[in-house]
């Protein structure tokens, strides 16, 4: 999304530096280079000296919050828009409306002169009873007049008047915020057979006590008829609110009109829109919770580093219909695919093991991937006896790839159950390049992913997606169509025409020919190619995430050590041990920029996933009677939720390691941990880890 200067710039560098804690020339900059169609990861990685050295993070926060002011700003000019058709639009509202600073505030301000249906109000004011309404608003000393049926309804008015006073709204809101009680009771005769909201059958508990996932339990306890819940304010909360703005005069003939119409306008109209306010609040806060932690968990698990140079023997567990296996080559090409029946009903496992082993040798596999899915101990247990290195792999989304035009493309010939286990033996060698052909949201690591907002889900999970792809790099000669559209400034159909570009005249010799693609210009180009690698090029800089753009710092720097491009990089490290500041100075350049280039000298195409520990193979088998408090083992995490970590330590069930065990420290989806077996609840099937 592009963005547009705003026509009071200035003051808008100032909120958001003040905001975000950063210098405004960082804020300016970052919404130039944002408004002149650069990407993000581009921003963040080859213009550190214009944006002072934002990182991504910092860099997508700046950007969010642009978005939100624009979206506040257009909404602004909506309201005041219609408060002037309407004739509404007195100096001290347009005042009241400049200074909202959220789109909360704007609403409360607009809410009482939103065109609105017939309501018991407006209908009162028609009949004319607006100025009685105003006697009892003002308390005024006159005596009392009209009729029960005019004094109804100009309390209809007031009552109104008062549930939709901007304070008033915003005073009782912010104290069910704080005070209010949640309470859930199971419907009478509704059905839970397995017990899932169990929990929540007769809980009471303060609002400001919920914790994300236990909002997001609730309403789904309730959109499923299984839970009905209740907000229940306290009174003494609502009616200070309310008298510190309408506040009924003894003295007055018009007290007790007031005082009704109070008792009427929080039970029909305040407490039931405050009601609705507090839970659509606790429900996107745990939706960006939950969003949050899904994008966390993704980007560990994409991070996985890659188990390169394996033949792998991918098995897709199954009972009924067999496990399905499939042999890949180092390079991810299929070399057989085949079933196997070595569980119920068939249950030939002596024939499974043979053609198992027959495959080992044949093809010289040397490494088993097993999806972790139906089945899976079983087939690990079937693994155990084949003396090779084996690990689990998650098949979440595999079933979703396999029917996917995009494996139809990439695998004609086989029928779609054999593409899953493709999919999983090629996930065991490059995580990464392999589920970026799946759908984020289907990958499966978090919790409550069909529920939440999908576009926010979607948003977050891309860009998660893309920072890691990016951060990587990819290579441009062996990229499928999938992971090159990641790459930044690509998209989809540029990612087709360099495909099909390299399928017509080979392999890319130099990153500059990317510029005779159709359709990619300079400026996508600028974007792209500091991220794509060429292994072997014409210029061994191609191979590095050296910009292009940099080429001739690069080479001035290696002049500078008295080396060149054809010095081998392992030869440059003792060389190239020159401050980067006062190279920087030397060369007037960047010094952020001249610390990349200096970094990419010695080892050019990094891969920043190798800096993490590898997936944990093992060869043997654990069953939970085979556990033992107190028994420490290696375990592979494989999802982080509120309430703890799941972790695969070899047995059929995960283990869970509360999050009270590891409060403090920051676990990511494919770490690897030393755990410490605490309980096991054999017939529930539990285990209890400690660190």
């Amino acid at each position: 999304m592009r963005l547009e200067h705003s026509r009071n710039v200035q003051p808008l560098i100032q909120t958001l530096a003040r905001k975000l804690a950063l210098k405004p020339a960082q804020v300016q900059a970052t919404l130039e280079l944002v408004d002149a169609g650069n990407t993000l990861p581009f921003i963040a990685r080859y213009r550190k000296e214009a944006t002072g050295g934002l990182d991504e993070e910092q860099l997508r926060c700046l950007i969010d919050e642009l978005k939100s002011y624009r979206a506040l700003q257009e909404r602004r000019e909506a309201i005041l828009k219609s408060l002037r058709e309407q004739g509404k639009l007195t100096a001290e509202l347009e005042r009241a409306v400049a200074a909202a600073e959220s789109l909360t505030r704007l609403e409360d301000l607009y809410l009482p002169h939103r065109p609105k249906r017939k309501t018991r109000a407006s209908i009162a004011r028609d009949k004319g009873l607006g100025p009685l309404a105003d006697r009892i608003l003002s308390q005024a000393p006159a005596p009392l007049q009209g009729t029960p049926e005019e004094l109804a309804g100009a309390r209809d008015i007031v009552a109104e008047t008062v549930a939709e006073h901007p304070d008033v709204r915003r005073l009782v809101r912010e104290k069910a915020l704080r005070f209010a009680t949640l309470i859930a009771r199971k419907i009478e005769k509704a059905e839970d057979p397995r017990g899932v909201f169990a929990t929540y059958y007769e809980l009471t508990c303060p609002v400001g006590r919920l914790r994300p996932h236990q909002t997001l339990a609730l309403d789904r306890g309730e959109h499923e008829k299984i839970l009905r819940l209740s907000l229940e304010i306290p009174e003494r909360d609502w009616r200070e609110a309310v008298s510190l703005v309408f506040r009924a005069n003894p003295r007055s003939p018009w007290s007790a009109q007031l005082t009704q119409a109070i008792e009427d306008a929080a039970a029909r109209l305040l407490l039931p829109a405050v009601e609705r306010e507090t839970r659509r609040h606790l429900t996107r806060a745990a939706h960006q919770h939950a969003i949050a932690s899904f994008a966390t968990n993704l980007r560990g698990l994409l991070s996985t580093p890659p188990l390169a140079g394996h033949t792998v023997l991918g098995l897709d567990p199954g009972f009924r219909t067999g496990c399905k296996v499939a042999v890949v080559d180092p390079t991810g090409k299929v070399l057989t695919t085949g079933t196997i029946y070595p569980h119920e009903p068939q249950r030939d496992r002596s024939g499974a093991l043979r053609t198992l082993r027959d495959l080992i040798a044949r093809l010289r596999v040397t490494l088993v991937a097993i999806g972790n899915g139906t089945a899976s101990r079983e087939t690990e247990q079937l693994a155990a006896e084949l003396k090779v290195s084996y690990l689990m792999v998650s098949e979440a989304g595999a079933s979703v790839y396999s029917a996917s035009p995009l494996a139809r493309a990439e695998l004609p010939d086989l029928d779609v159950s054999l593409r899953g286990a493709v999919s999983i033996a090629r996930r065991a060698q490059d995580p990464l390049a392999e589920l970026v052909k799946i759908e984020p949201r289907s990958i499966g690591v978090g919790m409550y992913q069909h529920d939440v907002d999908q576009a926010g889900l979607e948003d977050a999970l891309g860009a998660v997606v893309e920072s890691v792809v990016n951060q990587v790099g990819v290579d441009l000669n062996t990229a499928s169509p999938a992971l090159l559209t990641h790459v930044a400034g690509i998209g989809p159909r540029l990612a087709e025409k360099i495909v099909a570009h390299r399928d017509a005249r080979g392999p890319f010799g130099e990153r500059r020919g990317l510029l005779k693609v159709a359709g990619l210009g300079p400026k996508a180009f600028e974007q792209a190619a500091g991220f794509l690698r060429i292994r072997g090029g014409k210029n061994p800089l191609d191979a590095s995430a050296i910009h292009p753009e940099s080429y001739p710092l690069a080479e001035a720097i290696l002049k500078a050590a008295g080396l060149s491009l054809a010095t081998p990089p392992e030869k440059r490290a003792d060389h190239l041990k020159i401050p980067a500041a006062e190279l920087a100075r030397q060369l007037s350049a960047g010094e952020p920029t001249v610390k990349d280039i200096l970094e990419q000298l010695v080892r050019p195409g990094r891969d920043p996933r190798e800096d993490l520990p590898a997936p944990l193979l093992r060869q043997d088998v654990l069953s939970l009677e085979d556990l033992q408090p107190g028994m420490r083992l290696s375990g592979t995490v494989r999802n982080v939720v509120d309430f703890g970590a799941f972790i695969d330590i070899g047995v059929k069930q995960d283990g869970l390691l509360h999050v009270s065990q590891w409060r403090g420290q920051r676990l990511a989806v494919g770490q690897v941990l030393e755990v410490e077996v605490r309980q096991i609840e054999h017939q529930r099937g539990r285990i209890s880890l400690g660190l």
